[in-house]
């Protein structure tokens, strides 16, 4: 063991609350049970089958209010995988469940036997037809494949808010809709085709000319069964009247019905009933979807009305005006969303009765839009609208930026409210449609109906459908209030089915919350078609048993999960896996959500449990260490939660007195420090020159084995040598700016293979030749953003360099009369943001008057504009750093980068690339996980130029591309020389 190895007890929770009722008994402390893993592992690789007890709790979780820990998870590759995996679950009449983004709400995504995650390697999307449709792999998410489209002009029918991270198959195998798609734009209206493993592991394309020949060939039975139901149906003239009605509303209760009806043979009924069939009649493993047109020109408003009736009363009106989107939003959801990014803050204070709607209307040109805007007008002439707040306006817009706010506060729906929720309940988000012109009676009967049980839900949904979703808050801990959620759910799913004919599930699909109900809206002759189907097609019943089905009545009760208390910063967390897309390691080890998962696992145990020790053996690395730490997840959680800085303060947690002192004394003496790793990183030049780079990745290797991986950097090919010994001289007077090289462009020098000056040489002359020249203190070095100590938990070092920098930055700029220009984005956002908790009481005040500006922004605000581009290149690919989406500075990247060639890419993959500093060389692997996507769009085609902000980040895709990327000030110094 490394001689410096922390002891996993350092992560220990303080103030353990188990056990809980809902604990993972200590049997399964040793994980997948044998001969299960044996078997397993010699089917499909070591490397597929997660084992260990923290790889099994963390996929026990999605966004619904269950928790079932599966006995082994499977990670696909291929249809071959999927197929052997069905195989032996037949053999062996096992059980398989199939999830991909985990932010279904009901439990679809969870199994209690062989979980098969069908997300990491099965994302893609190829645009046809000119963008008219789309072939889509499941692990694909709609904002990914909307991202493809939007070239094209393009965008797929459902909408769901939950678009930054679910996924196709998902949204397919739950006929999600969402804001816009109603009832004829959602999966099964526009799903062209699909292909389809069933649970014998036949593969059916439903495009394939011969499908349905084949099909017979292979499932007779299944064919002579389907087409008996169709039958059935069509000589039953009351049920199928039923059917139709029961989809002129949004619908997904059960499996889709009218499938039968619209569907002439085996494979076409087949297409129907997949969509929406939550994994219970196959693996979806690709869809090809038919896509709508993209209307840009937009005209939205939000209006606010005295009750939830009142506004409920106003959707006909802008249904009939001709509206796209009709939103609506009560009192405790626009309260809620307040701690929401960009929403007004004296929403908080609303009135309780309070509602409002979002209002939207789309057309594809700007006479359109005008015709919009007036049919708007004259709806909003016949309302009573109030204005609680100084910020309501109540008027319509065409300003991007403030109708993004808006739907950003509309779809953090189910996470702002639930993260508002009081600590340590458990959060249910339910999912009906009434027809349209019963909205509002059916608000004012839900309301009648929350106060009654002692709810105070938040009500929101898609109003425009007659489409409603709310959120309910109890204690899964405590029976009580257990039984006094089930007394609830048995009166609303009455009141919804016998009052309103309505539906129990519009878009959520059934899940396990709905199947006990699902009798009750359909009846016992539609349900039994139901049952038969499920016979028909998963005959030995190896797929998502009681998920969609379930003749238990109390089934819904089982599995509720609790909420343990855990860290303050991750307690608002509902599990929804918004962060997920967005973190490097979630392709390699745990993802946010899961880092939080396995948290509350541990407080869910009692001490000495070998459960728990189980958990904190694998947590270091699978959560700590291998955290980038880049906080990109906090920028996807609607609620904020930075579980980067989490683990940071894990990482210090784990820290010993004598680390945090050797790092302290390190920030003390860090001119000593710069000027000894400049040194370094020059002689290990000097030696891969000669001998190449095994010698020194030979000696790394042994140092990190004998102190500790995560201190040592492995030396790594592709590292840049030394940094000029000296920064360019220039003149106090006349600057315009004071110029901070950050230590990182200090220490390494630019890429190799581009001659031309430094980036320290580049900013000072592109700024000279725009007449805004800039100054560089002579005392710069032995002075950092702080960052480094930040990273790595080190806080003692961190509040020393912090209080340095902000010092030393007041001096150089006349205290705060010059802006302080600093070319590495992360260090941009060290001193702009990251210090600020670390510095003393002056200090802070003296930081407040500072004006810290990224170079790529004072490039792009400053001097472009008085620059002569004389020459550009082709084409430029772009990485823009994570620090640069925390600061909002991706525009004047792009800017700058379009100011010098012709061509500009932001790839649809482009994410964090996890060199996080040194991090990509303590941990070569996050950094291969993270990039690998955005690696391959890039690789697929030659551009001229590859451009960046930050130096590190430029070697982690370096490694990663096997291109040769540099700062964008470089290129705009070369796009400018005389």
């Amino acid at each position: 063991m490394p001689m410096l190895e922390p002891k996993p007890g350092t992560l220990r929770p303080r103030g353990i609350g188990g056990p809980a009722p809902d604990r993972l008994p200590e049997h399964r402390a040793g994980g997948t049970p044998e001969p299960l893993r044996t078997e397993l592992t010699g089917l499909l690789g070591p490397e597929k089958v997660l084992w260990k007890v923290s790889d099994l709790v963390r996929y026990a979780s999605d966004a619904s209010p269950y928790r079932f820990v599966p006995q082994v998870v499977v990670v696909a590759e291929d249809i071959d995988d999927v197929s052997a995996v069905l195989s032996y679950a037949h053999g062996r009449q096992r059980e398989v469940v199939f999830r991909a983004a985990g932010t279904s709400l009901n439990g679809q995504a969870q199994g209690e036997d062989i979980l098969v995650d069908v997300r990491r390697h099965w994302a893609g999307v190829e645009v046809l037809d000119e963008g008219r449709r789309a072939r889509i792999r499941p692990g694909t998410t709609v904002l990914r494949a909307n991202a493809a489209l939007a070239r094209h002009g393009r965008i797929l029918g459902p909408d769901p808010a939950s678009a930054i991270a679910c996924t196709l198959g998902g949204v397919v195998a739950n006929n999600a809709s969402g804001m816009t798609a109603g009832t004829t734009r959602n999966s099964y209206r526009t799903l062209s085709s699909l292909t389809l493993v069933l649970p014998t592991g036949t593969v059916v394309d439903t495009a394939g000319p011969l499908a349905d020949e084949e099909l017979a060939r292979a499932e007779p039975a299944l064919c002579r069964g389907l087409m008996e139901i169709k039958r059935e149906i069509e000589a039953d003239p009351e049920l199928t009247a039923r059917i139709r009605a029961k989809y002129e509303i949004k619908n997904t209760t059960g499996y889709r019905l009218d499938a039968y009806l619209d569907g002439a043979t085996p494979v076409e009924i087949l297409r129907g009933l997949a969509v929406g069939s939550e994994g219970t009649l196959g693996f979806i493993s690709e869809v090809v979807f038919d896509t709508l047109p993209l209307d840009r020109e937009l005209c939205t408003g939000l209006l606010f009305f005295p009750s939830l009736p009142a506004a409920a009363a106003a959707v006909p009106l802008f249904n009939e005006a001709g509206a796209l989107a009709v939103e609506l939003m009560d009192g405790n959801t626009l309260r809620a969303s307040v701690s929401v990014a960009g929403v007004p803050a004296d929403w908080a204070d609303l009135p309780r009765e309070t509602a409002a709607l979002l209002v939207e209307f789309r057309a594809p040109d700007e006479a359109g839009r005008a015709a919009c805007e007036r049919r708007a007008a004259e709806v909003l002439a016949r309302l009573d609208l109030v204005a609680p707040a100084a910020s309501v306006t109540n008027a319509f817009t065409r300003d991007a930026k403030t109708i993004s706010g808006y739907w950003t506060a509309r779809k953090a729906f189910v996470t702002a409210v639930g993260g508002a929720r009081a600590p340590g309940t458990t959060l249910i988000t339910e999912d009906f449609a009434v027809p349209p012109s019963r909205l509002a009676e059916a608000c004012e009967a839900l309301l009648e109906l929350q106060a009654r049980h002692g709810f105070d839900a938040a009500v929101a949904g898609h109003a425009a459908h007659g489409n409603l979703h709310f959120l309910l808050a109890f204690d899964a801990a405590d029976p009580a209030d257990v039984e006094r959620y089930a007394a609830f759910m048995d009166a609303f799913c009455r009141l919804t089915v016998e009052r309103f004919d309505g539906s129990l599930k519009a878009e959520h699909s059934t899940g396990r919350n709905m199947a006990p109900f699902l009798e009750l809206e359909w009846g016992p002759k539609a349900t039994g078609l139901m049952w038969r189907t499920k016979r028909i097609v998963d005959p030995d019943g190896v797929l998502a048993p009681r998920i969609l089905l379930d003749r238990d009545p109390r089934a819904h009760l089982r599995g509720l999960k609790t909420i343990p208390r855990v860290e303050a910063v991750a307690d608002p967390c509902i599990e929804c896996g918004f962060c997920e897309p967005t973190c490097p390691s979630g392709d390699l080890t745990t993802t946010p959500r899961q880092r939080i998962v396995l948290r509350r696992e541990m407080n869910r145990q009692q001490p000495g449990s070998p459960v728990l020790d189980g958990l904190l053996d694998a947590y270091g690395y699978d959560a700590v260490d291998t955290c980038a730490g880049d906080s990109t997840c906090k920028l996807a959680c609607p609620v904020g939660i930075d579980t980067g800085a989490l683990m940071k303060d894990f990482r210090h947690r784990r820290h010993s007195a004598r680390e945090e002192r050797a790092a302290a004394l390190a920030a003390r003496r860090f001119a000593a420090v710069e000027s000894a790793a400049r040194l370094a990183v020059a002689a290990a030049g000097k030696i891969t020159d000669r001998v190449g780079d095994g010698l020194l990745e030979a000696v790394t290797g042994a140092a990190r084995r004998a102190v500790r991986p995560d201190l040592v950097p492995r030396w790594l090919p592709r590292t840049p040598g030394a940094a000029a010994r000296r920064l360019p001289v220039t003149r106090r007077a006349g600057a315009a700016a004071v110029y901070y090289p950050a230590c990182v462009n200090r220490i390494f020098g630019g890429p190799d293979g581009h001659p031309g000056p430094s980036l320290p040489e580049a900013v000072v002359v592109v700024s000279e030749r725009a007449g805004k020249p800039v100054w560089i203190p002579r005392d710069v070095r032995g002075t950092c953003c702080a960052t480094i100590w930040h990273s790595k938990g080190y806080d003692a070092g961190n509040r020393v360099m912090a209080n340095r920098i902000v010092e030393a930055a007041w001096g150089w700029t006349a205290g705060g009369r010059l802006p302080l220009v600093v070319d590495a984005s992360s260090c941009t956002l060290g001193i702009a943001h990251e210090v600020v908790p670390y510095l003393t009481d002056d200090n802070r005040a003296l930081h407040a008057e500072l004006t810290v500006v990224d170079s790529v922004v004072w490039a792009a605000d400053e001097l472009l504009p008085h620059l002569e581009i004389r020459r550009t290149a082709g084409s430029a690919v772009l990485h823009p750093t994570c620090s640069m989406r925390h600061l909002g500075d991706e525009a004047q990247l792009l800017a700058v980068a379009a100011a010098c060639a012709d061509e500009v890419v932001v790839p649809d993959d482009a994410g964090c690339c996890a060199f996080a500093g040194d991090r990509g060389m303590l941990h070569p692997e996050l950094a291969a996980s993270a990039t690998a996507r955005e690696a391959a769009e890039v690789t697929a085609r030659s551009f001229d130029a590859h451009l960046s902000a930050n130096r590190m980040c430029e070697v982690g895709m370096d490694r990663a591309t096997g291109r040769s990327y540099r700062s964008a000030l470089l290129e705009l110094e070369h796009a400018t020389r005389p």
